[in-house]
């Protein structure tokens, strides 16, 4: 009886996986799709629970060079096309409609909830419309003074092992001097994670950004059913951290409203105005106060909907920024005519002053600089992959994606292509000097995503990259100490050898 009720059990699951799967492998069959062997049920869970982020990148590699530019996976029955065809980025980012999150990124909803990152196409759009403003110029010149004076602490940091001949990993200077400026500028607090190394604000994030990201390559961790049973004691550690950042977050809240609330009752309120010349200057327009003053449909955000962009706007800009400058301090110190031209740039448009703090146009006038910076981004891309849920079959050129899939773009994969980029693996940031006759297609460089939901934060991060790697160059000369980069993946770009360099103090 029991061997006769496993029997049956077993060919209905088998029943159920192939009623899910059939009509998407036949779709994915006729599209010339393929990809590794798949298990009946398992898929290819078996192959992804052998990635770790240090083989991430090697492993994909390989696949494309198996399967072309377009393959599949299937991880109990959930579909995902890995790609690095352009015309599919095109298809895809362009759209009005494909905006919502591919399912891989469910690990962080705990985290992140429903706001900008994560939410709903309706919400996306009026969410977008009222954050705007935190990234109007005015805003951001403000936000200047934030990166300069913190870039200032990362740099009497470093001094301790400047030496000019021990490899020094700038990665958790980088890290906890973005982390400054990102929680001063969402929130208008300063979490001094520089300067104290107990911050408990800090560790928690970082707690919470490791288990998530260890989470997206882990089959057994990924789904929210399943996590709590594979692994009881991270999930309930993780679950712990949330709650503490989100009550920290809702804390700030909650002073801030109540300040505000006095203020109209006393009649001191004043509206933050972009037109108003003392905007930007004066006023302190952290995300959060602006958040505080919008309203969708008449009606306030409520302390969740605050609470759930802020989150985003930390955990979006603080590894991603940590890993592009990282990055580009490491290229800089292996290239010494690349940093010479950078450090006469600085000369010319920052003085001779290596104090001095910067401005937003100054940082504008940086156009060398500049050039590093989208070469480093584009040979080390803080966000090499992006996903985006395929609700309804997709038609592009010969290949139809079918619906209720996850599609993964590659762009790391694309800026390594001779066919966009020639000689691909040579650091030249000249190639971005005549960026308008560039012969690659628009979409075959996004490292700011594209399309209506690219990153609404990109001049936020532009200048604060240029504010720290100018800042770092002012004081030392980089030198190429140390082991070389190791690619590995978790939610960034990052490198299992750290981020090596050699710090000689520059003499004045």
């Amino acid at each position: 009886m029991w061997l006769s009720l496993i029997l049956e059990a077993f060919i209905l699951i088998l029943a159920w996986d192939f009623y899910r799967r059939h009509r998407r492998s036949a779709i994915l069959l006729r599209s010339k799709i393929s990809g590794p062997l798949s298990l009946l049920v398992l898929g290819n869970s078996l192959q992804a629970s052998a990635l770790r982020s240090e083989n991430y990148i090697e492993y994909f590699s390989n696949t494309f060079n198996k399967y072309g530019n377009t393959f599949r996976h299937w991880i109990l029955g959930e579909c995902l096309i890995y790609t690095k065809d352009v015309k599919l980025f095109e298809a895809i980012l362009s759209s009005s409609t494909l905006l919502q999150k591919a399912e891989v990124y469910r690990v962080m909803r705990d985290f992140l909830g429903d706001g900008l990152f994560l939410g709903s196409a309706s919400k996306w759009a009026s969410r977008r419309k009222v954050l705007a403003p935190a990234f109007h110029f005015k805003c951001l010149e403000n936000f200047v003074e934030i990166m300069d004076r913190n870039s200032e602490i990362m740099v009497k940091k470093l001094r301790k092992v400047a030496d000019g001949k021990t490899p020094v990993d700038l990665f958790n200077y980088v890290s906890l001097e973005a982390l400054d400026v990102i929680t001063e500028t969402a929130m208008g607090v300063q979490m001094n994670a520089q300067t104290d190394p107990n911050c408990a604000y800090t560790k928690t994030l970082k707690s919470v950004v490791h288990i998530e990201s260890d989470r997206l390559l882990s089959p057994s961790k990924r789904f929210n059913w399943l996590f709590p049973l594979a692994a009881p004691l991270v999930y309930w550690r993780l679950q712990r951290d949330i709650r503490l950042m989100h009550e920290f977050t809702s804390k700030i809240v909650r002073e801030r409203r109540a300040i505000l609330e006095r203020s109209k009752a006393d009649g001191s309120y004043q509206p933050l105005r972009l037109e108003d010349e003392k905007t930007g200057g004066k006023s302190k327009m952290a995300l959060l106060n602006i958040l505080l003053q919008v309203s969708i449909d008449n009606k306030p955000l409520t302390e969740l909907d605050i609470r759930e962009e802020v989150g985003g706007f930390i955990f979006a800009g603080d590894d991603t920024t940590t890993s592009a400058v990282s990055h580009a301090l490491h290229v800089i110190s292996r290239h010494p005519k690349v940093q010479k031209c950078v450090y006469e740039e600085i000369l010319g448009v920052l003085g001779q002053d290596p104090n001095t703090p910067v401005t937003q146009s100054q940082l504008l006038d940086l156009k060398y600089l500049d050039c590093v910076i989208k070469e480093t981004m584009r040979l080390y891309p803080p966000v090499p992959f992006l996903g985006r849920y395929i609700p309804k079959d997709l038609h592009v050129g010969d290949k139809t994606i079918p619906g209720n899939t996850n599609v993964i773009l590659m762009p790391y994969y694309v800026y390594r292509d001779p066919e966009y980029f020639p000689d691909p693996l040579t650091f030249k940031p000249e190639r971005w000097m005549n960026v308008k006759e560039a012969s690659f297609p628009i979409h075959a460089y996004i490292p700011f995503s594209f399309g209506p939901k690219n990153c609404i934060g990109q001049k936020f991060a532009m200048l604060q990259m240029k504010t720290l790697i100018s800042k770092v160059i002012r004081h030392y000369e980089l030198l190429p100490l140390g082991e070389d980069l190791k690619a590995t993946y978790t939610f960034v770009l990052s490198s299992s050898s750290g981020f090596n360099v050699g710090l000689r103090p520059k003499k004045f």
